[in-house]
């Protein structure tokens, strides 16, 4: 028996979806649920604002440096419990018979809604990836070019999540197939834009611009503290470096998974780490006119500064927009790839919660397509509460923000809840898997657990001043409706029968 399954059978659980996946094929799902474009494309002009070439830059060193914590701690964890409830599951085993069912509650709502929002996030971005990419393609901003309408950007979003939905209906191996592109094409990808793009670019920022220029825009983003400023140039980072979970929600289609999930886990975050922070810098040296990338009447209205420093470099050099294109596309592969395994892993945690009977209606969530052995009513569950999400689109631009947060809070703060249990449970309730810390572990749980909540506050605060309806990060008032609903829900009734993951298989003695 494979070492994942017998692991899996010891903590109660048949093996009922197809163990087929390698530690390649996970490494690829998990480092397309990063992505190397997704969460740097969409903010990184926003980042820039507020403080200028040092945030971005030497931001993204200081949370790679913290997300490492959370990845060894959560390596450690899914090596002990690999299973597909992961995250919650671990919370409510790790917080023992007493805390248990409370913990596996708060986990998997805050992983869910994470996820689902994270669906939402990589629609958003890729459609305006797509959108920029027929401005370009039809005349640019200057020139008379299409620029999508709220109406048919919306259309668009709906229709990614929908091809998602659609894609992970049918057999993993189809996903995998497409993942282990996704790896090559995020890989190759960015090392054409990290190389080609300083080169092509006529004029380059010198290095002393890059790593030590420090500017903020008062005037238009409304922040004049130099020290907030840098914490929400940050925000690029916080969003860009996490999702390497998504190894932990396959652990049951993986083959030895209580060793390849902690690998393809930490080593996701290490090629992201690396291509990200060239990609930061790529685009930074590559700026031309710093001004220019925010003038509402550039190629690109204002509106997506990557664009436009692509292609201001393609133009300037090439008097041609046609490299600049063929690079968004490529970008705008990595959010359709990104897209596809949040939805894949959406899934499998709502089809986990469904399967202990903490969804309702679970016994229809939880069903498994006979002939593909893929929980395909739990995807489109996912795919449907996604595009939900996107219907404010038609009014708010600022909309983006707040899924931005919502997805970034309940992801990272479905992390927080296992590692906390990891630290505070005693060394002796907890069995190690082949991959463990040793006498470092509850160091590191403490640090990766600040670090979380410090995420979480950072993504609750303001991003523009004056407030107004425009501006309103509406994360908060979502996050607290949502919450009150589940913890009134846990309050009123799911604390009497809720009982966390259920066991299907026990051994003799009980």
């Amino acid at each position: 028996m494979d070492s994942g399954e017998r692991r899996l059978n010891e903590l109660g659980y048949k093996q009922e979806l197809r163990r087929e996946m390698t530690l390649f094929k996970c490494l690829a799902i998990a480092f397309s649920t990063m992505t190397l474009f997704t969460g740097i494309t969409p903010l990184y002009g926003n980042s820039f604002r507020y403080a200028g070439p040092v945030g971005l830059v030497w931001g993204w060193v200081v949370v790679t440096f913290f997300t490492w914590f959370m990845g060894f701690a959560m390596a450690e964890i899914c090596s002990s419990f690999p299973t597909t409830g992961s995250l919650y599951f671990w919370a409510a085993h790790l917080a023992g018979r007493k805390w248990g069912p409370l913990a596996s509650w708060i986990c998997a709502w805050l992983e869910t809604i994470g996820l689902i929002a994270g669906i939402s996030t990589q629609a958003y971005a890729g459609t305006q990836t797509l959108q920029n990419i027929i401005l370009l393609s039809t005349g640019t901003n200057k020139h008379g070019g299409y620029f999508a309408p709220r109406s048919v950007f919306l259309t668009i979003y709906i229709a990614l999540c929908l091809i998602w939905a659609l894609l992970n209906t049918f057999a993993l191996n189809i996903i995998a197939l497409i993942d282990t592109v996704s790896i090559w094409w995020q890989v190759l990808g960015g090392t054409l834009i990290v190389i080609m793009l300083p080169l092509v670019a006529i004029t380059t920022q010198p290095a002393s611009y890059v790593f030590t220029h420090f500017e903020t825009s008062p005037a238009i983003t409304g922040i004049t503290n130099p020290v907030y400023a840098i914490v929400l140039s940050w925000l690029v980072s916080q969003y860009s470096l996490y999702g390497f979970d998504a190894a932990a929600h396959l652990t049951e289609e993986t083959k030895g998974a209580d060793v390849n999930g902690p690998i393809a886990i930490l080593s996701s975050i290490a090629l992201i780490s690396v291509f990200g922070w060239g990609y930061i810098l790529a685009l930074t040296f590559s700026i031309q006119d710093p001004k220019y990338l925010y003038d509402p009447m550039n190629e690109t209205a204002g509106r997506f500064v990557p664009a436009q420093i692509l292609f201001d470099a393609f133009q300037g050099r090439y008097e041609s927009s046609f490299g600049a294109i063929a690079l968004l596309i490529v970008i705008w592969g990595s959010f359709f790839f990104g897209g596809l395994s949040i939805t894949t892993s959406a899934a499998r945690v709502v089809y986990a919660l469904s399967r202990d009977g903490g969804v309702p209606y679970s016994r229809l969530w939880r069903k498994i397509d006979p002939h593909f052995q893929v929980p395909a009513n739990a995807v489109w569950i996912s795919a449907a509460f996604a595009m939900l999400l996107g219907l404010p689109l038609l009014k708010l631009d600022i909309v983006f923000t707040a899924i931005t947060s919502i997805c970034t809070i309940g992801w990272v703060g479905g992390y927080a809840v296992p590692i906390f249990a990891r630290l505070v449970i005693r060394s002796e309730d907890f069995r190690p898997g082949p991959f463990n810390l040793g006498r470092a572990s509850r160091g590191i749980c403490l640090v990766a657990f600040l670090w979380i909540c410090y995420t979480c506050v950072i993504f609750l605060l303001p991003t523009q001043y004056p407030i107004r309806l425009e501006t309103f990060n509406y994360a908060p008032v979502v996050l607290g409706i949502t919450l009150t609903i589940i913890m009134g829900w846990w309050t009123l009734d799911a604390r009497h029968w809720f009982k966390g993951p259920v066991r299907e298989i026990f051994s003799v003695t009980e």
